[in-house]
């Protein structure tokens, strides 16, 4: 519904989206002034945010100012013109020249109000503008595609090419103690090729495999394992060799579990890591390569899969000058992702942030990051003693996995400092119960603890081909909806197609936000066991994890099997 303009006082396509009832005038500015704090353009910032989706804004603009939308992959990319305007204009103002025709230059903009772009633009080219009105988020992927054309590695890459990947080896062992043979032609392009395809199909893990009589190759993709490859039995070892010497491993020892790190150069501007991890066991040594891609952390709160309520409630606790935020879940749940996204909400020039990471899977500027290693001694509590030596505001911890730590960490919640850790529990209010097993005094738990936030990754159905199912309403009561939420409620399946993996693409968060309320502190301090925990988060409105997956479910994000396979009833 249209919005009366009495009372509207902002301008160019801002206004437009308020008047259309897209958007409210507080969102409006608030958004506004999010989008000029990190100088990003205003809907470059609604898209990224998921406020509103790029057609719906581009269709608002085109109404407005007459100006006609036009689909930017249908435009010839070859006619780009090149180094006509500097790169860093075009991503600062996603405006992307696409062609010239005589003195005038036409420039493709997502917001056609947008006149510092076309101005810096003309001044630079000294030719005539002419404004193209695109998507936003087409646009992005086509200045991605025009000004890293060196990126298109992953993408363009023959079979010519995987001799020639850059990876940094500036530590590797001296030539003298490399055996020749893990050079070979063949061994290095496999190697090559598995890393390659990991990296495209957006794989977590790379399992190398030895058994008895045979070899295999698995990848973790949407946290479920598939096996990729069985390469010949006699190459075995040499592929080994080879993964271990690019991760300055000692490929003379065999007999005890090893860790090091790869880094694969994709362009001058994108680098990925791989955490290596060689375990010996029966039949040779089985090693792992985790996929440390830093762009994952940097998804926006908005793409995690909170609900409202527990956004909010995150949002607030995160905000606070001191206390302890815990996030638990298993291994692969997403917790670091979490915590990073709440580490670049909070990084400001105005703040000094720390964190303690075994390793450091994600590098942010402007943010103190610490390896721990504790074969030198620099441990957990060792480096969280440094910080508070250190000036601190926001310290983050890995893992709390020791009472020591969990009282420094403690310790520092209480005295001024926003502290962020993790937990291996399996919901919320077990977490309590974890840190006063530990050790840890229920006063001091009580007094320190702000929110708990337990986790799951469910993956997501694949919007090509998911399919609707109707299923009995005595069904979905048993699986834990409200009869009332059954009736008549539309679930879906997984298909498959060639877009996806056996009908599911990428994953969301399944998330219990337990803010810890002054009746639950009571309930700490007088010992109260993890039963009656939850039944005061229920009565709070907390929604345990299977809740949380039933409303993924009921929104046609996921599928009851999914969710039965990451929750319990």
């Amino acid at each position: 519904m249209a919005v009366s303009s009495d009372k509207i006082y902002l301008s160019g396509l801002a206004r437009r989206l308020v008047l259309d009832g897209l958007i409210t005038e507080e969102a409006a500015r608030k958004h506004n002034d999010e989008a000029l704090k990190k100088k990003r353009p205003f809907v470059t910032h609604l898209v990224e945010q998921n406020i509103l989706d790029s057609q719906t804004v581009a269709l608002s603009a085109s109404e407005e100012f007459g100006v006609p939308l036009l689909d930017i992959n249908a435009l010839n990319k070859d006619l780009i013109p090149k180094g006509i305007v500097d790169e860093k204009i075009i991503r600062k103002h996603h405006a992307l020249p696409m062609f010239k025709r005589g003195n005038k230059l036409f420039v493709a903009v997502s917001d056609p109000t947008n006149l510092q772009a076309l101005d810096e633009i003309k001044f630079q080219t000294r030719m005539s503008i002419e404004a193209i009105l695109v998507e936003e988020d087409k646009l992005a992927q086509v200045i991605d595609t025009a000004m890293d054309d060196d990126d298109n590695v992953m993408a363009d890459l023959l079979d010519d090419d995987l001799d020639n990947i850059d990876f940094d080896t500036s530590d590797e062992l001296p030539e003298a103690d490399i055996d020749s043979d893990i050079d070979d032609a063949p061994v290095v392009r496999f190697v090559n090729k598995v890393l390659l395809d990991a990296i495209k199909k957006g794989v977590s893990d790379i399992h190398f495999e030895p058994y008895e009589k045979s070899f295999r190759v698995r990848t973790r993709q949407d946290g479920i394992l598939k096996e990729v490859a069985s390469p010949p039995m006699n190459i075995a070892n040499k592929l080994i060799s080879r993964i271990k010497v690019m991760s300055r491993m000692n490929i003379s020892e065999r007999r005890i579990p090893q860790d090091g790190r790869i880094k694969m150069a994709l362009s001058k501007k994108r680098a990925i890591d791989f955490r290596v991890n060689t375990c010996p066991t029966l039949y040779g040594e089985k090693i792992v390569l985790r996929i440390l891609d830093p762009t994952s952390a940097q998804v926006g709160i908005e793409q995690l899969g909170f609900e409202p309520e527990q956004k909010e409630a995150f949002l607030e606790a995160i905000q606070k000058p001191y206390g302890m935020i815990l996030v638990t879940g298993p291994t692969g749940s997403g917790k670091t992702v979490s915590l990073y996204t709440a580490l670049n909400i909070l990084n400001d020039p105005n703040v000094n942030i720390s964190t303690a990471e075994d390793p450091v899977e994600i590098t942010v500027s402007g943010i103190n990051q610490v390896n721990v290693n504790p074969k030198t001694g620099l441990t957990f509590a060792e480096a969280l003693r440094a910080f508070l030596r250190q000036d601190p505001d926001i310290i983050m911890v890995g893992e709390i996995r020791d009472l020591e730590t969990a009282e420094i960490a403690v310790k520092a919640a209480q005295t001024g400092h926003l502290v962020l850790s993790t937990l291996h529990t399996n919901d919320a209010p077990q977490t309590l119960n974890r840190l006063n097993q530990m050790g840890v005094p229920p006063y001091n738990i009580a007094a320190s603890v702000l929110l708990i936030m337990a986790q799951r990754l469910a993956r997501k159905l694949c919007d090509k081909c998911k399919k609707e199912e109707k299923l009995p309403t005595e069904l979905l009561v048993k699986e834990g909806f409200k009869p009332e939420e059954a009736e008549g409620l539309i679930t879906y399946k997984a298909v498959g197609c060639d877009s996806c993996s056996s009908g599911y693409k990428g994953r969301v968060g399944i998330f219990q936000v337990m803010p810890v309320s002054e009746i639950m502190e009571e309930l700490i301090i007088k010992g109260g066991l993890t039963t009656e925990l939850e039944e005061q988060s229920a009565l709070e409105g907390v929604l345990t994890l299977r809740e949380s997956g039933l409303k993924k479910v009921a929104d046609g994000i996921t599928s009851i099997e999914e969710i039965n396979r990451i929750t319990k009833d």
